[in-house]
């Protein structure tokens, strides 16, 4: 099976054959997971500056939100939650939807695809899929201004609809198990040390997307290093 015909696979079909048809003897693994937000999508800086944004509409004090991009990857609850205990009050219940809001509009009228990501998605020839943290509505819209969406649909896994997030490596251990694929022949393509540390815990090849000085020591040695996203085809 060519690569135009592994791209019009949906993982909602019963398509352990063409998963079959894809592995060949040539490749190391025989999955691609990525992450989306700041792996396939340019999307934290303005995912982060809409969170700023209304927080500081709510009066909470910069110093609070200082930090906000070491948060990055984890579950937006966790990062409400990181903030309002720094504010030493609750956020308003509607908070997070307000929040989704203003990152939406930002998304669809900024949003980029990372720097190669729609050429590396039309050249690999293993199965792929997406495991995000980020609900289906978001992780689709940022798709899909982003054009990357027909080449992902039916094949994307959201934290969200399993009730685990990462670090927790139950995500990329189901999504790995939904496209047939034992975890030790999947890698990982992340950006944040959420993602690279499920990636590990889950026994698969994790490559870092990024800086490599930005990560603890101990990560750094776990993990490939990936200054673009093509590098990621060596790998295979």
């Amino acid at each position: 099976m060519d690569a135009a015909q592994w791209q019009s696979w949906d993982a909602r079909d019963d398509g352990q054959q063409l998963w079959s048809a894809m592995k060949t003897t040539a490749s190391r693994f025989d999955a691609v997971i990525f992450d989306c937000d700041g792996t396939l999508v340019d999307s934290e800086p303005l995912g982060l500056a809409a969170i700023a944004q209304e927080a500081l509409a709510l009066g909470v004090e910069p110093v609070h939100l200082a930090d906000l991009d070491t948060m990055k990857g984890q579950s937006m609850a966790t990062t409400l939650a990181t903030i309002a205990q720094r504010w030493g009050r609750e956020l308003p219940a509607d908070f997070e939807t307000t929040v989704r809001a203003t990152m939406a509009e930002s998304f669809k009228t900024q949003l980029q695809p990372m720097p190669g990501a729609l050429a590396l998605l039309q050249r690999l020839t293993v199965p792929y899929c997406v495991a995000t943290n980020g609900p289906r509505a978001k992780t689709e819209l940022t798709l899909s201004v982003t054009g990357l969406l027909p080449l992902l649909q039916g094949r994307i896994f959201s934290a969200y609809e399993i009730g685990a997030f990462k670090p927790n490596p139950a995500l990329f251990l189901h999504a790995a198990r939904a496209i047939g694929v034992a975890p030790e022949r999947c890698v990982v393509v992340e950006d944040s040390m959420f993602g690279m540390r499920a990636g590990l815990a889950a026994g698969m090849r994790v490559c870092a997307l990024g800086s490599p000085e930005l990560l603890p020591a101990e990560l750094q040695a776990q993990v490939r290093h990936l200054a673009a996203l093509e590098e990621l085809l060596d790998e295979l």
